[in-house]
């Protein structure tokens, strides 16, 4: 008995503990309505959050990446990314297709993850985009989406701290614990 009213205090601390500091969410921004152009160019990775280690660990052996997003054509988008892994580069590409009543990109080859865009306002970034990408469950049995992580791209290298700072603390709010900054330390590659 005392177990169970223990679990309604906490329950209850929790929902006023979010009532009096509720996480922020960030602003979805629809690829269907959105000026693309502003978005095409030179992006740096800084970090990445997910709810588990898993969705983030390929990037745990990277030291910085380089994206360039073009539109070879309308409606799609070509993603290059120009990733450091100590001394080596590696280069690959992705093609994302737009669609008129969809929110989110299509990546060729895996038409069932959805992707994301996020306004970087979230962080207090103007010249910063939050990308998220996920999956449904493998199985009907599963609960759980089979990837789900948002990723942090800035116009420039060398943000503030603070920004990167700020994506780590709204995501852990959302229970995203699982976390990466890239340290680049080493030249970009191109």
């Amino acid at each position: 008995m005392l177990n169970e009213a223990l679990s309604y205090v906490l329950y209850l601390y929790g929902l006023l503990y979010q009532a009096i500091v509720p996480c922020s969410v960030p602003e979805l921004l629809p690829v269907d309505t959105i000026n693309r152009q502003q978005y095409l160019g030179k992006w740096f990775f800084l970090a990445a959050v997910s709810h588990r280690e898993a969705d983030i660990q390929k990037f745990k052996v990277l030291d910085s990446i380089l994206f360039t997003m073009e539109e070879p054509a309308n409606d799609t988008l070509l993603l290059s990314g120009y990733m450091r892994m100590g001394e080596n580069c590696k280069n690959q590409t992705w093609t994302y297709h737009l669609h008129p009543d969809r929110d989110d990109l299509e990546l060729e080859g895996r038409p069932q993850r959805r992707n994301l865009f996020w306004s970087g306002k979230w962080v207090d970034c103007a010249d910063c985009i939050i990308f998220q990408e996920f999956e449904p469950p493998l199985r009907e049995t599963d609960s759980e989406d089979s990837l789900g992580r948002f990723m942090l791209y800035a116009r420039q290298s060398d943000v503030k701290p603070e920004v990167v700072t700020s994506f780590l603390k709204n995501s852990a709010c959302h229970n995203m614990l699982a976390s990466v900054r890239l340290p680049q330390t080493k030249e970009f590659c191109t």
